[in-house]
């Protein structure tokens, strides 16, 4: 069996890249606003309940209402008694782009109900396909051995769905603020890359990806940037919904330098469980895990910088990092969340990390 859903149509429409950061703007802009109208093909052979849903939907006012098209998702045999499989975008169903943005796709709803991981912010990826600004303020505090004092990153990640399952990710940049004597102020390096989905099921809400992101040097070295010759990142993402209101997300990645005696190697694994405790509000927790495969030639003996810093430390190479966070977040639309995260090594090694505040806002397309 076919089930046939609507969402938002593309647009054969050559635009120019140097309009793509504008379009994503727009994009971002017009995300407060769903539209309401779903258009249907009177040819197509609708099971009664979805004919019954689309007359009632176009009852309603439909004066600016964006073109659609139609999307097929095979039945599940296995799930639901064999009933189709059912992606229904809701109030998700597009928006007024006014033509502007036919290099960038909406986000994917089919996995609405998921939130986007807090901590590890540069590295924990969502195995989504998602249009979106990710704006993020975090507090870090540097224990005494690291000399002490607070480090605060003021951040905008971007995300731009460019097909169905590939997506051009921007995870790091922003201004630092420091009152520790071993990192000044200044600029962040700058991190882009693309992501692939490899593995999509709406019905059984289970999705996988990866990915590879380049860290261009470009920082301000005052604030521990801008060294060596960048990094790549190399991961992968997923996701699956567990039970009614709970959700796992996990990643795992290497990060590898291209000059390594002036970064070092290493790997991550983090993990995040959510569960909906009330309609809209979110309960989390998060683990990261850090280990260093192979020291660089400088930087601070014995110290690394964890996900926001790349030292090139001497004698860091077998050395782990554990740390464990919890949060809430609120998800006022499927356009929207905020989040709040405390987090806290569970490792006697703590390196550059005390404890650490982040607070992030999306607005997603």
């Amino acid at each position: 069996m076919i089930s046939t859903l609507a969402k938002p149509a593309r647009v054969d429409l050559a635009l120019p890249a140097t309009r793509l950061v504008a379009c994503l703007v727009v994009a971002c802009a017009s995300a407060a606003q769903a539209l309401g109208e779903t258009a249907t093909d009177p040819g197509l052979n609708f099971p009664d309940h979805y004919v019954q849903s689309a007359a009632a939907m176009m009852e309603e006012p439909a004066a600016s209402a964006a073109p659609y098209e139609t999307a097929t998702f095979a039945a599940d045999p296995g799930a639901n008694g064999g009933a189709p499989c059912q992606c229904d975008y809701g109030e998700c169903r597009g928006f007024d782009s006014s033509g502007l943005c036919s290099l960038i796709q909406p986000s994917d709803h089919c996995y609405d109900d998921f939130i986007s991981p807090m901590t590890n912010p540069v590295y924990f990826e969502d195995p989504r396909n998602l249009t979106e600004a990710r704006f993020i303020f975090l507090n870090h505090k540097v224990p005494l051995s690291a000399a002490g004092g607070d480090v605060q990153l003021y951040a905008l990640q971007v995300r731009a769905a460019l097909t169905d399952r590939l997506s051009l990710i921007a995870t790091k940049d922003g201004y630092i603020v420091s009152s520790n004597p071993l990192i000044g102020d200044g600029w962040a390096d700058v991190s882009a890359g693309l992501k692939y989905l490899l593995y999509s099921d709406p019905c059984a809400q289970q999705l996988a990806s990866a990915g590879v992101v380049y860290e261009l040097p470009v920082g301000t070295p005052d604030a521990a940037q801008g060294n060596g010759d960048g990094t790549f990142d190399i991961f992968l993402s997923g996701g699956s919904q567990l039970c009614c209101r709970g959700h796992w997300i996990g990643a795992g990645g290497f990060v590898l330098p291209a000059d390594h005696r002036a970064e070092s190697t290493w790997c991550y694994v983090s993990n995040h469980f959510d569960y909906e405790f009330h309609s809209r509000y979110y309960a989390l927790m998060e683990f990261n895990w850090y280990h260093w495969l192979e020291s660089g030639t400088g930087g601070i003996p014995g110290i690394e910088g964890g996900d926001l810093f790349n030292f090139g430390s001497t004698g860091v190479a077998g050395n782990d990092i554990a740390t464990g966070a919890f949060g809430l977040k609120y998800k006022p639309s499927c356009h929207t969340e905020l989040g709040i995260a405390w987090e806290l090594p569970l490792t006697e090694r703590r390196d550059v990390l005390e404890n650490r505040l982040t607070f992030d806002w999306i607005l997603r397309y």
